[in-house]
């Protein structure tokens, strides 16, 4: 099993923890929702882990966007990335997870703030405001 796939095992298994408590399942009901995630990673039939997740929540009333499940997938990733043994830790991985970091908390940054006006910039207030006079 390669790392990634590996990384995907555990994003898989954090996120049926997390869908769990999102459904109200507690318990050993838990840990079995969330390695059925997790396993089903393993066959291509049952890997579309967002649309089991989309149709458990419909299922069960839980208002949750799509949006609102992959940044979670995307957060869970970086989690199981880090919390995988490492054989190498050079700089390439460490700018790959400040990348990834950067990438979801605009991402996360963007999905709260999509109400409010965009501002223009100082400058092009005063060059337009000159231009009017």
């Amino acid at each position: 099993m390669t790392d990634d796939w590996k990384k995907t095992v555990h994003r898989n298994k954090l996120l049926g923890m997390w869908a769990a408590e999102k459904l109200g399942i507690t318990g050993q009901d838990a840990e079995d929702y969330s390695d059925t995630l997790a396993v089903g990673t393993l066959d291509p039939e049952r890997s579309d882990v967002l649309s089991k997740i989309r149709k458990d929540f419909d299922a069960a009333g839980v208002v949750q966007s799509d949006e609102q499940i992959l940044r979670v997938m995307n957060e869970l990733m970086l989690q199981a990335g880090n919390l995988m043994p490492r054989a190498r830790g050079d700089a390439l991985d460490a700018l790959t997870v400040l990348l990834a970091r950067k990438l979801a908390e605009m991402s996360r940054h963007s999905a709260n703030n999509k109400s409010l006006p965009r501002r223009r910039p100082k400058i092009e207030r005063d060059v337009k405001d000159r231009v009017d006079e």
